[in-house]
Parts: C-alpha cells; sequence; structure tokens
C-alpha cells in the first residue's frame, strides 16, 4: 500500500474539498462536523475536537468514506482518524443568514456600519 509523505497543508486541502463534496451532495451535518474545528496532523494521524460525544459518535458513523478519500487523494494508507471531545469548549455555530451576520458583527462590530450605509438586508 502506498505511504507517501503529506503536510497539513496538504491534508487540510483535502479535507476541505471532501467537506464541499458532503454539503453538494447534501450530507450537510458530515460537513458541519468537518468545519467545527480544523484538524491537526501528527504523522498519519488526523485529529478532530468535537464539543461533545454524541457529535464524535456520529462523526466516526460517517468518516469511513472520509478516510478512503484522503488515503486515496494524499496516496497513504496509514491514515487515520482520531476524535477527541472536548466539552468544555462548546461553540455555538450559526446557520442561518442572521446568526450568519451576528457572528460576523462580532468579529468586526464595524460591519453594522457598512450594512446602515448601504441599506443592506441580512
Amino acid at each position: 500500500m502506498p505511504s507517501e509523505i503529506f503536510n497539513e497543508i496538504d491534508m487540510l486541502l483535502q479535507w476541505n474539498k471532501f467537506a464541499q463534496k458532503m454539503t453538494d451532495a447534501g450530507k450537510r451535518l458530515m460537513a458541519t462536523y468537518m468545519q467545527m474545528n480544523d484538524p491537526s496532523l501528527n504523522g498519519t494521524t488526523i485529529t478532530l475536537e468535537l464539543p461533545n460525544q454524541s457529535t464524535k459518535e456520529e462523526f466516526l458513523s460517517g468518516c469511513h468514506e472520509l478516510i478512503g478519500y484522503l488515503r486515496g487523494k494524499l496516496h497513504n494508507h496509514d491514515i487515520t482518524i482520531e476524535v477527541v471531545v472536548n466539552e468544555t469548549v462548546e461553540n455555538k455555530y450559526a446557520f442561518t443568514p442572521q446568526e450568519k451576520f451576528e457572528r460576523l458583527k462580532q468579529i468586526n462590530p464595524t460591519i453594522e456600519l457598512l450594512r446602515k450605509t448601504f441599506d443592506l438586508d441580512v
């Protein structure tokens, strides 16, 4: 089996491509889990941090296709995925346009000025 060396940037690129593929296929839940946090790479082990045990179990039940995809695209069949539960850092994720706007406003409050100046709807 191939075991070419790859770096974290290559892995993240393929990870995000697969997440987009899941979104396009209507599997938004899997894509959401993949995009909650950026995974880290340690050798051939990809570590993803998720906010709770149920999210971890759901992700692991659907990650077989992801592992196969990454192994094929990165030409390394030693790749494994480890999921770590970190319940202390449970983030609220924005799904509706209003929630997304509020999140952007937290990051950069001047976006409200932009919205008012150009009379934009959310």
